[in-house]
């Protein structure tokens, strides 16, 4: 018998259960839509990903930049230090990196990166994902063109 799976909120289901659901002859628990509890320690966890969105297009054209993300396996937490590395599930935060600069911004609200003030032109933004001791671990870069307001009146 081949069992087959697919990703619901980056939770693997099987179709059995995907069926069950279907037909209302099963309500999932919390462990089966959003995982493990935080509480307990995970052995072999999945590598951490950092899935990164284009900015959305209504502020761009205003002029302003949001930039949403999400990670898996990895909780984006303001937890930092060498103890923080052995904290199951994961935990980090986010290098933000703007047009090349020397230097990066750090995040670990877990919410949409807003950019303002930036000129009119291309641009490009690097998101690292960073566990508790600033070592990168994985990043996205996104390229876009931020609209002259002057030119689209």
């Amino acid at each position: 018998m081949t069992i087959h799976f697919f990703t619901f909120k980056g939770i693997f289901i099987s179709t059995t259960l995907m069926y069950l659901i279907a037909m209302n002859t099963y309500t999932p628990s919390a462990k089966d839509i959003i995982g493990s509890s935080p509480l307990i320690a995970i052995e072999n966890e999945a590598p951490p990903k950092l899935i990164v969105d284009p900015p959305l297009p209504e502020p761009l054209a205003q002029g302003r930049v949001f930039i949403q993300y999400r990670t898996e396996n990895l909780r984006v937490l303001p937890v930092f230090g060498k103890g923080a590395l052995e904290v199951s599930p994961r935990i980090g935060h986010i290098h933000i990196t703007v047009d090349d600069a020397p230097w990066h911004f750090v995040d670990s609200s877990g919410e949409t990166v807003i950019l303002v003030g930036l000129e009119p032109g291309v641009h490009k933004v690097l998101i690292e994902l960073a566990d508790p001791m600033h070592k990168v671990i994985t990043s996205e870069t996104v390229k876009f063109t931020l609209p002259d307001p002057k030119k689209s009146s």
